[in-house]
Protein backbone atom coordinates (compact mmCIF):
# COMPACT_ATOMS: atom_id res chain seq x y z
CA UNK A 1 0.00 0.00 0.00
CA UNK A 2 0.88 3.57 -0.87
CA UNK A 3 0.59 6.86 0.92
CA UNK A 4 -0.12 9.92 -0.67
CA UNK A 5 -1.78 13.52 -0.33
CA UNK A 6 -3.55 16.36 -2.07
CA UNK A 7 -2.44 19.65 -2.06
CA UNK A 8 -5.04 22.27 -2.87
CA UNK A 9 -3.86 24.94 -5.35
CA UNK A 10 -4.63 27.83 -2.50
CA UNK A 11 -1.13 29.17 -1.82
CA UNK A 12 0.71 31.56 -3.82
CA UNK A 13 3.98 29.90 -5.03
CA UNK A 14 6.05 31.56 -2.47
CA UNK A 15 4.33 29.24 0.00
CA UNK A 16 3.38 26.15 -2.10
CA UNK A 17 6.22 25.31 -2.95
CA UNK A 18 7.44 24.84 -0.10
CA UNK A 19 4.44 22.42 0.73
CA UNK A 20 5.31 20.97 -2.59
CA UNK A 21 9.02 20.31 -1.14
CA UNK A 22 7.79 19.47 2.20
CA UNK A 23 5.31 16.51 0.94
CA UNK A 24 8.63 14.85 -1.06
CA UNK A 25 10.85 14.80 1.72
CA UNK A 26 8.28 13.29 4.10
CA UNK A 27 8.25 10.49 1.47
CA UNK A 28 4.59 10.36 0.69
CA UNK A 29 4.06 8.31 -3.03
CA UNK A 30 2.29 11.31 -4.87
CA UNK A 31 1.06 14.95 -4.54
CA UNK A 32 -1.89 15.50 -6.41
CA UNK A 33 -4.00 18.52 -6.59
CA UNK A 34 -7.58 19.39 -7.79
CA UNK A 35 -8.49 20.70 -11.17
CA UNK A 36 -11.28 22.93 -10.51
CA UNK A 37 -11.85 26.44 -11.49
CA UNK A 38 -12.75 27.17 -7.58
CA UNK A 39 -14.40 24.74 -4.87
CA UNK A 40 -17.19 24.45 -2.44
CA UNK A 41 -16.21 26.74 0.63
CA UNK A 42 -13.00 27.90 -1.03
CA UNK A 43 -14.86 29.32 -3.71
CA UNK A 44 -14.18 33.16 -2.64
CA UNK A 45 -10.36 32.46 -1.44
CA UNK A 46 -7.40 32.37 -3.21
CA UNK A 47 -7.51 29.66 -5.95
CA UNK A 48 -4.94 29.13 -8.49
CA UNK A 49 -4.55 26.71 -11.83
CA UNK A 50 -3.70 23.07 -11.35
CA UNK A 51 -1.56 22.89 -14.77
CA UNK A 52 0.76 25.83 -13.93
CA UNK A 53 1.27 24.26 -10.21
CA UNK A 54 1.66 21.09 -11.16
CA UNK A 55 4.39 22.32 -13.33
CA UNK A 56 5.74 24.41 -10.98
CA UNK A 57 5.80 21.89 -8.06
CA UNK A 58 7.61 19.64 -10.95
CA UNK A 59 10.48 22.40 -11.20
CA UNK A 60 10.70 22.50 -7.04
CA UNK A 61 10.93 18.40 -6.73
CA UNK A 62 13.11 15.58 -7.58
CA UNK A 63 11.01 12.13 -7.05
CA UNK A 64 7.43 12.35 -5.81
CA UNK A 65 4.65 11.63 -8.87
CA UNK A 66 2.43 14.30 -9.53
CA UNK A 67 -1.01 14.57 -10.80
CA UNK A 68 -5.09 15.55 -10.81
CA UNK A 69 -7.40 14.38 -8.81
CA UNK A 70 -9.49 14.87 -10.80
CA UNK A 71 -9.64 16.47 -14.10
CA UNK A 72 -13.07 16.62 -15.82
CA UNK A 73 -14.79 17.67 -18.75
CA UNK A 74 -16.60 20.06 -17.31
CA UNK A 75 -14.12 23.19 -18.96
CA UNK A 76 -11.32 20.58 -20.14
CA UNK A 77 -11.15 19.74 -23.84
CA UNK A 78 -9.14 17.04 -25.21
CA UNK A 79 -6.91 18.31 -27.48
CA UNK A 80 -5.96 21.21 -25.43
CA UNK A 81 -5.67 19.24 -22.45
CA UNK A 82 -3.28 17.03 -24.18
CA UNK A 83 -0.86 19.56 -25.29
CA UNK A 84 -0.70 20.64 -21.32
CA UNK A 85 -0.19 17.29 -20.56
CA UNK A 86 2.71 16.02 -22.86
CA UNK A 87 4.15 19.24 -21.66
CA UNK A 88 4.11 18.56 -17.81
CA UNK A 89 4.78 15.04 -18.15
CA UNK A 90 8.26 16.16 -19.85
CA UNK A 91 8.69 18.86 -17.08
CA UNK A 92 8.72 16.35 -14.18
CA UNK A 93 10.79 13.63 -16.16
CA UNK A 94 7.46 11.53 -16.38
CA UNK A 95 6.62 11.59 -12.75
CA UNK A 96 3.17 12.43 -14.00
CA UNK A 97 -0.70 10.47 -13.23
CA UNK A 98 -3.70 11.76 -15.22
CA UNK A 99 -6.84 11.77 -12.65
CA UNK A 100 -9.70 11.98 -14.47
CA UNK A 101 -13.42 11.52 -13.95
CA UNK A 102 -16.98 12.35 -15.40
CA UNK A 103 -17.22 15.96 -13.17
CA UNK A 104 -20.19 16.73 -10.85
CA UNK A 105 -22.63 19.89 -10.56
CA UNK A 106 -20.33 21.97 -8.46
CA UNK A 107 -19.11 25.56 -9.62
CA UNK A 108 -16.80 24.25 -12.69
CA UNK A 109 -20.60 22.74 -14.38
CA UNK A 110 -21.84 26.27 -15.32
CA UNK A 111 -18.64 28.68 -15.02
CA UNK A 112 -18.42 28.35 -18.93
CA UNK A 113 -21.95 29.50 -19.62
CA UNK A 114 -23.60 26.45 -20.16
CA UNK A 115 -26.21 24.39 -18.45
CA UNK A 116 -25.02 21.89 -15.61
CA UNK A 117 -25.18 18.41 -17.48
CA UNK A 118 -27.16 15.43 -15.92
CA UNK A 119 -25.85 12.49 -14.89
CA UNK A 120 -26.55 10.77 -18.02
CA UNK A 121 -25.02 13.71 -19.81
CA UNK A 122 -22.15 13.62 -17.83
CA UNK A 123 -21.33 10.53 -18.49
CA UNK A 124 -22.13 10.44 -22.45
CA UNK A 125 -19.23 12.90 -22.61
CA UNK A 126 -16.45 11.25 -20.64
CA UNK A 127 -17.39 8.24 -23.05
CA UNK A 128 -15.70 10.27 -25.90
CA UNK A 129 -13.45 12.43 -23.79
CA UNK A 130 -11.73 9.21 -22.58
CA UNK A 131 -10.93 7.74 -25.70
CA UNK A 132 -9.75 10.75 -27.88
CA UNK A 133 -7.53 11.70 -24.79
CA UNK A 134 -5.89 8.45 -25.38
CA UNK A 135 -5.32 8.04 -29.06
CA UNK A 136 -3.98 12.16 -28.79
CA UNK A 137 -1.73 10.94 -26.26
CA UNK A 138 -0.33 8.44 -28.08
CA UNK A 139 -0.08 9.51 -31.63
CA UNK A 140 1.60 12.33 -32.96
CA UNK A 141 -1.18 13.02 -35.25
CA UNK A 142 -4.90 12.70 -34.33
CA UNK A 143 -8.18 13.03 -36.16
CA UNK A 144 -11.66 11.71 -34.89
CA UNK A 145 -15.17 13.10 -34.84
CA UNK A 146 -17.54 12.78 -32.53
CA UNK A 147 -20.69 14.73 -30.88
CA UNK A 148 -18.97 16.64 -28.22
CA UNK A 149 -15.37 16.38 -29.04
CA UNK A 150 -13.20 16.34 -32.23
CA UNK A 151 -9.99 16.55 -33.27
CA UNK A 152 -8.79 17.54 -36.86
CA UNK A 153 -4.25 16.43 -37.75
CA UNK A 154 -3.83 17.40 -33.74
CA UNK A 155 -0.32 17.15 -33.08
CA UNK A 156 1.12 16.12 -30.41
CA UNK A 157 5.02 15.50 -30.56
CA UNK A 158 7.31 13.94 -29.45
CA UNK A 159 3.99 12.64 -26.77
CA UNK A 160 4.64 11.73 -23.41
CA UNK A 161 8.08 10.57 -21.54
CA UNK A 162 6.05 7.87 -20.05
CA UNK A 163 5.34 5.05 -22.69
CA UNK A 164 2.87 4.33 -24.05
CA UNK A 165 1.47 7.68 -22.27
CA UNK A 166 0.43 9.00 -19.01
CA UNK A 167 -0.84 6.75 -16.64
CA UNK A 168 -4.99 7.26 -16.47
CA UNK A 169 -6.52 6.83 -12.87
CA UNK A 170 -10.20 6.90 -13.89
CA UNK A 171 -12.76 8.08 -10.75
CA UNK A 172 -16.01 6.12 -11.12
CA UNK A 173 -18.50 4.30 -9.32
CA UNK A 174 -21.28 3.36 -12.30
CA UNK A 175 -20.98 1.11 -14.35
CA UNK A 176 -20.18 3.32 -17.81
CA UNK A 177 -17.18 5.13 -16.00
CA UNK A 178 -16.47 1.86 -14.49
CA UNK A 179 -16.11 0.27 -17.69
CA UNK A 180 -13.99 3.05 -19.18
CA UNK A 181 -11.61 1.87 -16.25
CA UNK A 182 -11.54 -1.40 -16.91
CA UNK A 183 -10.50 -0.17 -20.63
CA UNK A 184 -8.85 2.66 -19.92
CA UNK A 185 -7.11 2.73 -16.84
CA UNK A 186 -3.97 2.14 -15.00
CA UNK A 187 -6.06 3.23 -11.87
CA UNK A 188 -9.32 3.91 -9.99
CA UNK A 189 -10.12 6.20 -8.02
CA UNK A 190 -12.98 6.64 -5.30
CA UNK A 191 -13.81 8.82 -2.34
CA UNK A 192 -16.25 6.39 -0.60
CA UNK A 193 -19.76 6.56 -0.60
CA UNK A 194 -20.98 9.17 -3.90
CA UNK A 195 -24.10 10.93 -2.00
CA UNK A 196 -22.12 12.46 0.94
CA UNK A 197 -20.43 12.02 4.24
CA UNK A 198 -23.70 12.21 5.86
CA UNK A 199 -25.51 9.18 4.41
CA UNK A 200 -23.25 6.38 5.66
CA UNK A 201 -22.88 5.35 9.17
CA UNK A 202 -18.77 5.15 9.73
CA UNK A 203 -19.03 1.52 10.15
CA UNK A 204 -20.47 1.25 6.68
CA UNK A 205 -17.80 3.30 5.16
CA UNK A 206 -15.98 0.01 3.70
CA UNK A 207 -18.79 -1.92 2.86
CA UNK A 208 -19.50 0.71 0.14
CA UNK A 209 -15.92 0.76 -1.31
CA UNK A 210 -16.46 -3.17 -1.15
CA UNK A 211 -19.22 -3.35 -3.64
CA UNK A 212 -17.69 -0.54 -5.61
CA UNK A 213 -14.20 -2.70 -6.00
CA UNK A 214 -16.40 -5.77 -6.75
CA UNK A 215 -18.33 -3.64 -9.47
CA UNK A 216 -14.77 -2.76 -10.56
CA UNK A 217 -14.27 -6.17 -11.00
CA UNK A 218 -16.56 -7.68 -12.79
CA UNK A 219 -16.81 -4.54 -15.15
CA UNK A 220 -12.76 -5.92 -15.56
CA UNK A 221 -13.74 -9.16 -15.88
CA UNK A 222 -16.10 -8.43 -18.49
CA UNK A 223 -13.24 -6.50 -20.70
CA UNK A 224 -10.74 -9.64 -20.17
CA UNK A 225 -8.52 -7.97 -17.78
CA UNK A 226 -7.11 -8.67 -14.53
CA UNK A 227 -8.59 -6.23 -11.86
CA UNK A 228 -5.68 -7.04 -10.05
CA UNK A 229 -3.65 -4.58 -12.95
CA UNK A 230 -5.15 -1.26 -11.42
CA UNK A 231 -4.32 0.79 -9.19
CA UNK A 232 -7.73 1.06 -6.50
CA UNK A 233 -6.98 4.41 -4.71
CA UNK A 234 -8.88 5.80 -1.72
CA UNK A 235 -9.51 9.55 -1.52
CA UNK A 236 -9.91 10.36 1.93
CA UNK A 237 -12.41 13.59 2.85
CA UNK A 238 -15.58 12.35 1.63
CA UNK A 239 -16.82 10.12 4.42
CA UNK A 240 -17.40 10.55 7.84
CA UNK A 241 -14.05 8.94 9.17
CA UNK A 242 -11.65 10.52 10.53
CA UNK A 243 -8.50 8.81 9.96
CA UNK A 244 -6.25 11.98 10.46
CA UNK A 245 -7.17 12.37 14.04
CA UNK A 246 -4.00 10.19 15.14
CA UNK A 247 -1.61 7.70 14.03
CA UNK A 248 -3.79 5.06 15.28
CA UNK A 249 -6.86 6.41 13.79
CA UNK A 250 -5.13 5.84 10.51
CA UNK A 251 -3.73 2.85 11.03
CA UNK A 252 -6.77 1.08 11.76
CA UNK A 253 -8.87 3.22 8.77
CA UNK A 254 -5.35 2.02 6.78
CA UNK A 255 -5.36 -1.75 7.69
CA UNK A 256 -9.22 -1.67 6.93
CA UNK A 257 -9.23 -0.34 3.25
CA UNK A 258 -5.91 -2.77 2.84
CA UNK A 259 -7.87 -5.47 3.69
CA UNK A 260 -10.48 -4.38 0.91
CA UNK A 261 -8.19 -4.51 -1.67
CA UNK A 262 -7.19 -0.54 -2.15
CA UNK A 263 -3.40 -0.12 -2.80
CA UNK A 264 -2.82 4.03 -2.46
CA UNK A 265 -4.42 5.89 0.16
CA UNK A 266 -4.69 9.85 -0.47
CA UNK A 267 -4.93 12.58 2.55
CA UNK A 268 -5.58 15.74 2.17
CA UNK A 269 -2.96 18.28 3.23
CA UNK A 270 -4.03 20.07 6.39
CA UNK A 271 -5.35 23.66 5.73
CA UNK A 272 -5.83 25.59 9.17
CA UNK A 273 -10.16 26.95 9.23
CA UNK A 274 -11.30 24.56 6.68
CA UNK A 275 -12.85 21.05 6.80
CA UNK A 276 -9.47 19.68 5.83
CA UNK A 277 -7.98 21.48 9.79
CA UNK A 278 -6.11 18.74 11.12
CA UNK A 279 -2.89 18.97 13.28
CA UNK A 280 0.17 19.24 11.02
CA UNK A 281 2.29 17.47 13.33
CA UNK A 282 0.11 14.52 13.83
CA UNK A 283 -0.37 14.30 9.71
CA UNK A 284 3.43 14.18 9.33
CA UNK A 285 3.86 11.70 11.94
CA UNK A 286 1.37 9.87 9.77
CA UNK A 287 3.00 10.27 6.74
CA UNK A 288 6.66 8.87 8.43
CA UNK A 289 5.49 6.20 10.42
CA UNK A 290 1.21 5.02 9.35
CA UNK A 291 2.24 2.22 6.88
CA UNK A 292 5.13 1.30 8.82
CA UNK A 293 2.68 0.51 11.56
CA UNK A 294 0.54 -1.76 9.26
CA UNK A 295 3.50 -4.49 9.32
Amino acid sequence: MRLSTVILPIHRWSEGQKIWRRAEDLGFHAAYTYDHLSWRSFRDEPWFGSVPTLTAAATATERIRLGTLVTSPNFRHPVTLAKELITLDDVSGGRLTLGIGAGGTGYDATAMGQEAWSPKERADRLGEFLPLLDELLTNDATTRGGAYYSAVEARNVPGCVQSPRVPFYVAATGPRGLRLAAEFGQGWVTYGDPKGPADVPVEQAPGVVAQQIAKLTAACEARGRDAGELEKVLLQGSTAEKPLESVDAFVDWAGTYRELGITELVVHWPVPDSIFANDLSVFERIATEGLAQLG
